[in-house]
């Protein structure tokens, strides 16, 4: 050895192995050779790499490590979704809980119980509520408390048979004088909501209705309190109470009786004998047999068994007419028509007509409903001609084009009259007002036939929409059969008429483009 020459010192070769160790350091992550051991068999670059690694998960923030905030498609709650503290990092402080929230979106309805709870037990990796909006409280408008049932109509008796018992109908209501009546409950005012963005959700304003009107009277000492001022029958009608006495009649009425007529209701609880005459402002109840008789009621008229009209009787009333059973009679409703057999008869009714009970049959006649037919059975097993019909009937069609005519001819009128008077009042001022008598008495009559012309006018337009409301109302009437319906009767909707050439059952009838359009009715 002594014979060959070392290139490099002890001293040199030292210090080229610290220079060596500085660089491996400091390049630990881009090479794997040269790394030095420490005593204890660690790589000092990896000690500097889980160093660094420690430092940069201990920074991560609450928005970086995985949580999130949920909230709910109306807005009306939202969920915090937390996740541990990095490692090295201090517990999440309620503080920093909601400025989170704030970042995501959450002005309002912090639920403070849930975050400190979040913040004391550590509740992690579970979507808990931390804000919930408040709903808005409508408020109420003043209403009145009725002691009476306003919409009271006693429905008939359905016997176990399937007939419907109409004797068991009554349509009165009877108080006494100093009855309570109705009570007014104020209104009450509302309260506005939000939602967790902080949105405000505005609360439906309530207001106070006027004071009740009508037959009764309120005490001084409660003006909310309102107790009826005489006996009789009480309605509520189109916003007043209505106070009426009834006409009782206990036992039967024949032409001896003679013709019956009153202001109210007249109940008679016996039977009436053909050729009796009876009108009541309000409504007729007989609870016994009815022969030919002429009723003529501003309410509803009670058959509750039945008429038979020998074909001279005729019923009117502005509301409902129910019966038993209608033979040979003349009937017209302007609400519905309701018995368990139509025999025939002709009756014409504003509403429905409507069969009930175990028949529930239409034979012979002519029945027409503005808003449509329903019967078990129309018509019968010897083809006996039975005519049906919703909706408008041709007259009515008829009414509106005269009407429109008369109309047309009205506008011609008034444009050949304005002229006139446009001549007139111009030669007026050519002649500085001095006219001829005869003159003046030609501008008079012009002006007198305008004013005049505006009327009449008036009332063709108020006929024409009377008449088009009517052909509307009607548009959508259907007949409905949930039994047979045979062959001779005709069907008819509108201005359209079906014959019924075969006999069917459970069919619906009903207008399409100016056709008459069948369904079977489907029953589950």
């Amino acid at each position: 050895m002594s014979g060959h020459k070392q290139f490099l010192s002890e001293d040199e070769i030292a210090e080229l192995r610290k220079e060596m160790e500085e660089f491996y350091i400091e390049n630990d992550e881009h090479s794997d050779e040269g790394k030095q051991l420490s005593e204890d068999g660690v790589s000092e670059s990896k000690m500097l790499k889980d160093i660094v690694d420690e430092a940069n998960l201990a920074s991560l923030t609450i928005e970086e490590n995985g949580s999130y905030v949920k909230i709910a498609e109306d807005d009306m709650c939202a969920w915090l979704y937390l996740m541990p503290p990095s490692t090295g990092k201090e517990d999440y402080t309620k503080e920093e809980l909601l400025e989170f929230l704030k970042k995501n979106g959450i002005k309002n309805g912090y639920h403070q119980s849930n975050l400190a709870a979040m913040v004391k037990k550590h509740v992690y990796e579970r979507e808990i509520i931390v804000a919930q909006g408040e709903p808005a409280i409508d408020g109420h408008d003043g209403f009145y408390e009725y002691k009476f049932d306003p919409e009271h109509y006693k429905s008939p008796k359905v016997l176990a048979n399937g007939n419907v018992d109409y004797t068991s109908m009554s349509s009165l209501q009877n108080v006494r004088k100093g009855d309570l009546v109705a009570v007014y409950h104020h209104a009450k005012i509302g309260k506005d909501g939000y939602d967790v963005r902080g949105r405000i959700l505005l609360a439906k304003k309530a207001k106070e209705i006027s004071p009740l009107k009508g037959q009764a009277v309120y005490t001084e000492e409660n003006p909310d309190i309102y107790l009826a001022a005489k006996d009789g029958k009480i309605e509520l009608k189109d916003g007043r109470i209505d106070i009426q006495t009834v006409h009782e009649i206990n036992g039967d009425v024949t032409l001896i009786t003679g013709k019956i007529e009153f202001y109210g209701d007249i109940v008679i609880t016996g039977n009436v004998e053909a050729g009796v005459v009876i009108r009541a402002g309000r409504n007729i109840e007989i609870r016994g047999t009815v022969e030919a008789v002429n009723l003529f009621a501003g309410g509803d008229i009670i058959l509750s068994r039945g008429i038979q009209g020998a074909q001279r009787a005729k019923i009117s009333a502005r509301g409902n007419v129910l019966a038993d059973f209608i033979e040979h009679t003349v009937v017209m409703a302007g609400g519905d028509v309701r018995a368990n057999t139509i025999l025939n008869s002709r009756i014409s009714a504003d509403g429905n007509v409507l069969l009930t009970g175990n028949k529930g049959t239409i034979i012979g006649g002519y029945t027409h409903a503005m808003m449509g037919i329903t019967a078990i059975e129309i018509g019968n097993e010897v083809e006996m001609r039975t005519v049906i019909h919703v909706g408008c009937e041709k007259e009515t069609y008829t009414k509106l084009q005269q009407a429109k005519s008369r109309e047309k001819e009205q506008n011609k009128e008034l444009k050949e009259l304005s002229e006139k008077a446009s001549e007139l009042i111009a030669k007026r001022k050519a002649l500085h007002g001095n006219m001829p008598g005869k003159f003046e008495k030609e501008v008079e009559e012009v002006e007198e036939r305008l004013i005049a012309l505006k009327s009449e006018m008036e009332e063709e337009r108020q006929q024409i929409i009377k008449l088009e409301k009517l052909i509307a109302k009607g548009q959508g009437a259907e007949i409905n059969v949930n039994g047979n319906i045979y062959r001779g009767a005709v069907v008819g909707l509108g201005q359209v008429q079906m014959p019924i050439e075969h006999t069917t059952c459970y069919m619906k009838y009903f207008q399409h483009g100016g056709m008459i359009e069948t369904n079977v009715i489907a029953y589950s």
